[in-house]
């Protein structure tokens, strides 16, 4: 058992010593490289094939046909669990993850993403916006 002694010197050391963590988000470090954020869909590599959407876990993409070889996606972040197993079964390399890591949001509609055509990126209730 520890004397009152001891615990005095561990208050006096915890409360002396420089925090452990970092004043997020008033200072924001660069996140890693290695980093599995947010799914980017690049159209102009993609071929139809829809082996992400049976290899996603989730079920959080679907990719639909808008025209000839022309394919749009709509990922549901709400759905993803990040795992990137979509990136890595592409075989054309259309889809790839990024290091955006801040997506809350309260209504989740907005974390539906569609992305089709020249990198026209739209989420519900928002305007395209080119990327």
């Amino acid at each position: 058992m520890k004397g009152p002694g001891r615990m005095l010197q561990l208050i006096l050391e915890s409360i002396l010593k420089k925090p452990s963590t970092v004043s997020y988000p008033k200072f924001k470090e660069a996140p890693l490289k290695s980093l599995r954020g947010a799914i980017a869909f690049i159209p102009e590599n993609c071929i139809g094939c829809k082996i992400c959407m049976k290899d996603c876990p989730a079920g959080a993409i679907i990719i639909t046909k808008i025209g000839e070889k022309v394919f749009q996606a709509e990922i549901d972040l709400s759905k993803c669990i990040y795992c990137a197993q979509c990136v890595d079964s592409c075989p054309k390399k259309a889809l790839e993850y990024t290091t955006q890591f801040e997506l809350a949001a309260l209504d989740k509609n907005k974390l539906k993403v569609t992305t089709s055509g020249k990198l026209q990126t739209t989420t519900q209730n928002e305007t395209p916006k080119s990327e």
